[in-house]
């Protein structure tokens, strides 16, 4: 078993992209089963891209940019078996000058999870776990997950949340089921209360609850905000304010990529009001800092 180590050179870097998803395995399957996929596709235009994680790699590598790659485990709430995250911080490992692995355990299989948490950082190297409520299907304040969150912060892993609406499910017959609150930012509030060294991303604008999100932000400083899965001419003005002032040392740059671009997000970016002196900070600073990325990593 080949363990991941990261051999990123950060000074060559323009750019950590802390919010990859790997939407294809290396034995053809799928992150999501057909039908959500599909609307997923349709809803962020994308022609149904899914690259696979070499491809990923290669992408990233041509751009002189990092990524953090995940998959979401949903296996309970969907009915779908995931991506194998060890087998994402294996591709890692090949590609290490430029991809750290995330992993992603299914909450509602409560020990199992934890299990499985334990060897993902022990066994094989992840940096961190990817959760989606709403996919998954759990609700991040309930206590009977606590045990999960304490093996991230004991181990340091940092806990990436979803938060906000989602593209998966969107314009399916009662959403596909999926519940849009449960990624509700301030459901993060008490887990950062709890944990107060788990460092905890909260993905994306959290749009509606952009002021719910900014608040946990400013009140619990293990919070962060990734700014993946939409345009940043789209973002709204109090993301932009708070991301340039107040927050700047504790927001990321994300893509949400294969679903939006880096490309496109660092084109975009141009086009908002941001202070440019938060910039190197948000773009890579920021993630260096969190991931334990430097000299010798």
């Amino acid at each position: 078993m080949t363990r991941y180590e990261p051999a990123i050179d950060v000074d060559r870097l323009v750019a950590i992209d802390v919010h990859v998803h790997i939407e294809h395995g290396e034995h053809g399957e799928n992150s999501l089963p057909a039908d959500l996929a599909d609307a997923a596709a349709a809803y962020f235009k994308n022609g149904g891209l899914q690259p696979d994680l070499d491809s990923v790699a290669a992408y990233y590598r041509e751009r002189d940019m990092a990524a953090v790659v995940f998959t979401v485990d949903a296996t309970t709430n969907l009915g779908h078996a995931p991506i194998s995250s060890a087998e994402i911080a294996a591709g890692a490992q090949r590609n290490n000058d430029v991809l750290i692995p995330f992993g992603s355990v299914d909450p509602l299989q409560g020990r199992a999870a934890v299990d499985l948490a334990r060897r993902l950082i022990e066994d094989h190297g992840v940096r961190g776990f990817k959760f989606h409520p709403t996919v998954q299907g759990f609700d991040p304040s309930d206590s009977r997950f606590s045990p999960l969150f304490e093996v991230l912060q004991e181990a340091g892993a940092v806990a990436l949340f979803h938060t906000g609406q989602t593209r998966i499910g969107a314009g399916m017959r009662g959403g596909r089921g999926l519940r849009l609150g449960l990624s509700n930012p301030m459901l993060l509030d008490g887990v950062a209360a709890d944990f107060g060294d788990l460092q905890i991303i909260m993905a994306h604008p959290s749009v509606p609850w952009q002021a719910e999100a900014i608040s946990v932000a400013t009140h619990k400083h293990n919070t962060w905000i990734d700014l993946s899965g939409w345009s940043p001419k789209y973002f709204p003005e109090e993301l932009v304010r708070a991301a340039g002032s107040f927050l700047k040392d504790r927001v990321l740059f994300g893509s949400d990529y294969p679903m939006l671009s880096p490309d496109r997000w660092m084109r975009d970016i141009e086009q908002t009001a941001l202070k440019p002196e938060a910039l190197p900070g948000i773009v890579k600073d920021n993630a260096v800092r969190l991931l334990g990325l430097g000299a010798g990593a």
